[in-house]
């Protein structure tokens, strides 16, 4: 014994004197662990790359995504969450979906918070199916808080899941917005306005569910004010529209309109139409305006009672179907002139079958040159130039 004793002390003395022997681990050597230490903490977790590999986000979803998860340091936290939702059963398409929606999920502590929600959802008797079809429809509503609460309201307020999910489509503020504070006192004032719940899931009305009440008062004031009849397709519209752009939003569009040369009662007309046309950029606003009055040729009064006008794309829809008509006018094909807004307003389907199918065959290229403006190019130049004739003046 005392032999062995005496051979351990000699070999831990000539360990202790000799340098790092490159068949033990460099845990033994402090001084290692500390470069090895500064290297790992000199490269920073790549946040958009994990977005990429893992996730299966696109770059430019990635870089965007990125922003609001920038402060993750490694990836245990999102490798859990991303494991935890494929063992719950989401595809990968459909993990893609809902970091793509909610990249703050990856930050959640899966056993506090998702495995907690999971759980919650199981006791008020939802099968996992259901769970994952209200995760990918609510996802960054699914960590809060009340996100039982509110379930548990709205179900028995729509009366099925189902129901509730039509809504949630629209809406997926529903699970965590305020039930006592916000969503009861909307409730309240919209079923004396004769709204019912069957009016709710199925149209955006029930973004107005969670809208600030104070907003949803202002919003009746309005519709009031320009005289739109309560019950209507417009008081609806109007009440959707005015509730969620908020008062200021309001005058602001109704003073654009105003510098445009539209009058009070101009203005009362359109929205009485079609209210959201009060929701449009002011940049949009303009450029409907100045194609409408300078390229067109309309007038404030004409599209005042066809504010639709306003709401189409001029490049897809607009302008590839006023240089078709002027190409035909300057033939001479019509001699009932059709009214603008009848040629705007139509489907795609029948516009082809009406103006541009039985002409083909009289002017080769039409359907190229009608296409190409479209696609946002210009072939009618050259359909002028093969048919030998100037364009309408």
């Amino acid at each position: 014994m005392i032999h062995l004793r005496k051979r351990m002390i000699s070999l831990l003395t000539r360990t202790r004197t000799r340098g790092p022997c490159p068949h033990i681990s460099p845990l033994f050597y402090p001084h290692r662990l500390l470069s090895a230490t500064k290297c790992v903490a000199a490269t920073p977790f790549a946040v958009e790359d994990y977005l990429v590999a893992t996730c299966g986000l696109t770059r430019a979803q990635a870089l965007k995504a990125s922003k609001s998860i920038s402060h993750l340091k490694d990836a245990s936290r999102p490798d859990a969450v991303v494991a935890f939702l494929s063992n719950l059963g989401l595809s990968s398409a459909e993990v893609t979906a809902a970091v793509t929606r909610d990249p703050k999920v990856l930050c959640s502590d899966v056993e506090r918070t998702l495995t907690s929600r999971v759980a919650e959802l199981t006791d008020l008797g939802l099968s996992r199916p259901e769970i994952i079809r209200l995760l990918i429809v609510g996802m960054n509503h699914f960590r809060h808080g009340s996100l039982r609460l509110n379930l548990e309201f709205w179900i028995s307020f729509f009366g099925s899941l189902d129901e509730l999910m039509q809504a949630l489509r629209i809406n997926a503020a529903l699970l965590s917005q305020s039930i006592e504070k916000v969503c009861k006192p909307n409730l309240a004032l919209l079923q004396k306005c004769g709204i019912s719940v069957s009016d709710i899931p199925n149209s955006f009305m029930s973004r107005v569910l969670t809208a600030d009440p104070k907003n949803l008062q202002e919003a009746l004031a309005r519709l009031h004010e320009f005289r739109i009849q309560q019950g209507s397709q417009s008081f609806f519209r109007g009440l959707c529209t005015f509730a969620i752009l908020g008062s200021e939003r309001i005058t602001k569009s109704i003073q654009l309109f105003e510098k445009l040369g539209w009058s009070k009662d101009h203005i009362v007309s359109a929205v009485k139409g079609d209210p959201n046309i009060l929701g449009f950029t002011e940049e949009r606003v303009r450029r409907s305006m100045e194609f409408l009055i300078g390229v067109v040729g309309l007038e404030v009064p004409y599209i005042a009672q066809r504010p639709t006008l306003i709401n189409y794309s001029i490049e897809r829809r607009l302008l590839p179907r006023n240089c078709l008509m002027n190409f035909l006018r300057a033939k001479g094909l019509f001699n009932d002139k059709p009214t603008f807004f009848s040629v705007a307003s139509i489907s795609d389907d029948i516009f082809r079958r009406r103006y541009v199918h039985p002409y083909e065959e009289s002017f080769p290229g039409l359907a190229a040159a009608f296409a190409s403006s479209r696609a946002g190019e210009n072939q009618w130049e050259q359909l002028y130039k093969m048919t030998g004739e100037n364009r309408e003046s």
